[in-house]
């Protein structure tokens, strides 16, 4: 019998980035172009606004909110005062729209990017060829003070992104590798060491989230499932989640809540035509780590 999973908030046409923070968890909408929140019992607000589609979020250790723009290629800083200001322009690296990111304990960001323009090669090619042959992508580091330097490149689709509770490794999701994959964590911000953590096999990995274990649960976007993966490729669980997964996050006050992100599909303009999306939850047995 699978784990018993219910619907905690619907009416979302795009959710990604979730981030658990003050009793809420918040979360990117797409094509709303906002920011919302949604409280363990289901009230859904919207924080605030942007004039791009948001996606990552992570907050800074002077409690200032770090939001990926899209289509900018743009990360923006939402102050505690609550001014909004570019934190970091990444054109420089990013070949396409932006997507996830981490932020880690110190406020350095880790920030993926397409490297293609998904929809357009997908319309052209299909999803199978797309996964076969495409164009790599550079992370990018953004150091507290919005320095932009590259962390790591030749990355297939760097999406969903951990860092370990020691501060010492980062797991970033490979979407189009089907793969995650960690590298050594410097304190001032370096990857080295690169190295398969688990290859996903038929799951493809998007968001991400790490637990007490050292397992992670991947939300996998071209199936209905968020999947519990060990190091090395073994597959401990799997949650049906009725719609395509494209983003989870272990929250909750004791961590053990698995808040999943579902779409009915991929293709932007059919995901911005109607609010389709969901968040579910499921309690989950082993709590969240590290920084999400």
């Amino acid at each position: 019998m699978g784990r018993v999973t219910r619907i905690l908030a619907e009416g979302i046409y795009f959710g990604e980035g979730p981030r658990w923070h003050d009793g809420r968890l918040w979360f990117s909408d797409f094509y709303a172009h906002a920011i919302k929140s949604v409280s363990p019992a289901g009230d859904v607000r919207t924080e605030f606004e942007i004039d791009d589609q948001p996606s990552g979020l992570g907050w800074m250790p002077d409690g200032s909110l770090l939001i990926v723009s899209m289509t900018k290629r743009q990360v923006l800083r939402r102050r505690p005062d609550r001014a909004i200001a570019v934190h970091a322009d990444l054109n420089a690296i990013a070949a396409f729209h932006c997507n996830d990111m981490v932020v880690d304990a110190a406020g350095n960001a880790f920030v993926g990017n397409f490297g293609f323009d998904l929809d357009t090669e997908i319309a052209a090619r299909g999803a199978a060829a797309v996964m076969a042959d495409h164009a790599v992508a550079s992370l990018a580091r953004i150091a507290p003070d919005g320095a932009v330097r590259v962390a790591a490149t030749d990355l297939h689709f760097p999406n969903g992104t951990v860092i370990t509770p020691d501060g010492k490794t980062l797991i970033v999701a490979e979407t189009f590798g089907a793969v995650l994959t960690a590298f050594d964590l410097s304190p001032d911000g370096a990857l080295t060491n690169r190295r398969v953590w688990a290859a996903t096999g038929s799951r493809v990995p998007d968001g991400i989230t790490l637990d007490a274990a050292g397992n992670i649960w991947i939300a996998n976007p071209i199936a209905p499932e968020c999947a519990l993966i060990a190091e090395g490729g073994a597959v401990l669980e799997v949650i049906d989640t009725g719609d395509r997964c494209f983003a989870c996050l272990l929250g909750g006050d004791d961590g053990r809540t698995l808040f999943m992100l579902t779409a009915r599909t991929v293709d932007s303009r059919a995901a911005a035509a109607s609010p389709m999306g969901k968040v579910l939850v499921a309690t989950v047995d082993v709590p969240h780590a590290g920084r999400p």
